[in-house]
């Protein structure tokens, strides 16, 4: 993509993203996604009903009167992007590929985070990581880290969610809050390492798909190529028995994948390529608020 396309995206991306985490997401984000915990803020004078846990013997020793330490909460948090870049992204049958949805959801988050005055950092992985941005505050952080989105070229097609996890639990080491975007279509184990990591973090898992991923249409003969391996096979769509059973498969990974965010104690959504993300971003805030 030449550079003045780039640049052209990235303004077009941040006029739309910007404005959604002003207007709509601002408050939802912030109440949804809590402080790492509680902040000393000053010390007052004891008054009745005051925990005398809270009591600053140091400072009541000094005035000859009962002080309490005051706490508020922390509310800056660190945010990670971990985004897929693996080749089954650039699968698109409507309106954008999986690629597209996944930047704009981040760029949303982006901006989100730092309307909330949060850092913002991201992790590009395949089947290794393949780039890591360091959490930063600021709009031009948040830019570059769309070009990043619009422009990077991954050296894999191949997927291993549970790697780039691993990386992200050594990486960063205060607590922060990670959104795993991908379409989950991982040949690996990844259950362990969710794990791990969400003991540690609090991990939200946004999967993005594409509407032929559930259901194929009757078109015939139709040849597929799986973009990450390169294989290429045919499929008879005009047969209601091969697509029935390409639907069950859909419904069967989609249990696996609700079983293991269950298991590992991870919020998760679904967004389709051609629906509005809008809607399924407002159900996760509210449900963690």
């Amino acid at each position: 993509m030449e550079t003045s396309e780039i640049l052209k995206q990235v303004r077009k991306i941040e006029i739309k993203t910007r404005g959604l985490s002003q207007n709509i997401f601002a408050g939802e984000y912030h109440s949804a996604f809590k402080g790492r915990g509680m902040a000393f803020s000053e010390v007052r004078e004891y008054q009745y009903g005051d925990d005398v846990r809270d009591i600053d013997w140091n400072v009541t020793a000094r005035f000859n009167r009962p002080y309490v330490k005051v706490f508020e909460e922390e509310r800056e948090l660190t945010v990670i992007l971990m985004v897929d870049v693996s080749g089954s992204l650039d699968f698109g049958t409507i309106s954008q590929t999986k690629r597209q949805m996944a930047t704009e959801v981040a760029a949303t988050l982006a901006f989100s985070a730092i309307e909330n005055k949060d850092k913002i950092g991201v992790i590009f992985f395949s089947d290794k990581v393949e780039k890591f941005i360091p959490p930063k505050k600021g709009r031009k952080h948040i830019l570059y880290i769309i070009r990043e989105l619009l422009d990077f070229q991954p050296k894999s097609p191949l997927t291993n969610i549970g790697e780039a996890v691993k990386f992200m639990t050594n990486a960063i080491k205060k607590r922060c809050t990670v959104f795993l975007l991908s379409d989950f279509f991982d040949r690996h184990e990844m259950l362990q390492q969710l794990k791990i990591a969400n003991h540690k973090h609090d991990i939200v898992a946004v999967q993005i798909y594409d509407q032929r991923l559930a259901e194929l249409p009757d078109v015939g003969l139709m040849k597929v190529r799986d973009a990450e391996t390169g294989e290429e096979t045919y499929v008879d769509t005009s047969s209601r028995r091969v697509r029935l059973a390409h639907h069950e498969a859909w419904v069967k990974y989609q249990m696996y994948l609700k079983d293991i965010f269950t298991h590992s104690n991870i919020d998760s959504v679904s967004i389709r390529t051609d629906e509005d993300y809008v809607k399924a971003l407002l159900s996760l805030f509210k449900k963690r608020s």
